[in-house]
């Protein structure tokens, strides 16, 4: 029989509505009470480490997440799943991507109606996810998401929607798998990307989005010395107005490491433009252009290459890789 472990963190997948219909955390988790998955030879172990709204998720708490998966590797569980609130299960399952060795399957879920709803997607969620991480074929690539009948990676796959159940895509790539009837299958393959062992976690890393008639205002409020980086998310293919760039080389002085993502939900940042404040210059200025990224994704991996001690070229070709 796998073992399962299924660590609980909290999110709607874990509340209820109360009398009032206002949606609230629940001092036990309801759906932490499956132990075996529709009688086939999965056994599933609960344990709520946290419960914890997703918004109120750090990265220092992802990182303990991280501890409590790699003791149950050593305790002999086949797999992992992490039920975790939405608002921010992108960005927990890409430090655990960034974070993880590929040695057992971890698989990131949860729900977009609370456990006492009609419809509620937060059971189903959680079996899909327990098959997909006792699936063979699950392994070697990287942590997955699995919400909605797909499987996604934790690198690409973004949240759309508010409400809706389906709010989980991958823009560009698609789902590398789906699911039918608990049983995972997958049809693409995730190029492997560099895992990073860290101990702790920095602060001090920031994301701004850009927007028309921007000026360097924003930038100019990191210029101290508690900012450690900061992560742009450009127009288009990665695009500043011009008014920035004086505040954003201030920042450069400080050797603060910046990085250029695109804040469109398709494709990817590039150095195309060559007009004043286009991403060319941004680039010959001392931006580092980070490709296939959105911008959250893009600062969990910021954070973790400064929590590795990266720096300068190193980091920048951390940041810059397309594959990882």
């Amino acid at each position: 029989m796998k073992k399962i472990l299924a660590i609980h963190t909290g999110g709607t997948i874990s509340m209820s509505q109360d009398d009032s219909g206002e949606v609230v955390q629940n001092e036990k988790n309801p759906i932490a009470n499956q132990d075996n998955l529709l009688g086939r030879n999965i056994k599933i172990v609960n344990e709520e480490l946290f419960n914890l709204p997703s918004p109120h998720i750090t990265p220092k708490v992802m990182l303990k997440i991280v501890k409590r998966i790699k003791e149950a590797e050593d305790e002999g569980y086949y797999g992992v799943v992490v039920t975790h609130g939405t608002d921010t299960l992108e960005e927990t399952a890409y430090f655990l991507d960034l974070t993880l060795k590929n040695d057992m399957p971890v698989v990131v879920t949860g729900a977009m109606r609370s456990s006492n709803e009609i419809g509620s997607d937060g059971l189903y969620n959680l079996l899909n996810a327990a098959a997909t991480a006792a699936s063979e074929d699950a392994k070697g690539k990287g942590v997955l998401v699995v919400m909605n009948d797909e499987i996604h990676t934790a690198r690409y796959v973004t949240k759309t929607h508010t409400t809706n159940v389906a709010t989980f895509r991958t823009p560009t790539f698609g789902p590398i798998g789906i699911i039918s009837k608990h049983h995972p299958s997958f049809f693409q393959e995730l190029i492997q990307s560099e895992v990073v062992d860290i101990n702790n976690v920095v602060d001090g890393v920031y994301l701004i989005k850009g927007f028309a008639g921007m000026d360097g205002t924003l930038f100019e409020a990191l210029d101290n010395e508690t900012t450690k980086g900061l992560v742009i998310e450009g127009l288009g293919a990665g695009n500043l107005p011009p008014a920035t760039l004086p505040a954003i080389q201030k920042l450069l002085k400080r050797h603060i490491p910046i990085i250029l993502v695109s804040r469109c939900i398709n494709g990817v940042a590039q150095d195309i433009y060559a007009y004043h404040g286009g991403g060319i210059e941004l680039q010959d200025m001392g931006l580092t252009i980070c490709h296939g990224l959105n911008g959250q994704k893009a600062r969990i991996k910021l954070i973790v290459g400064l929590s590795a001690g990266k720096s300068g070229q190193e980091l920048a070709r951390f940041m810059g890789n397309a594959i990882s």
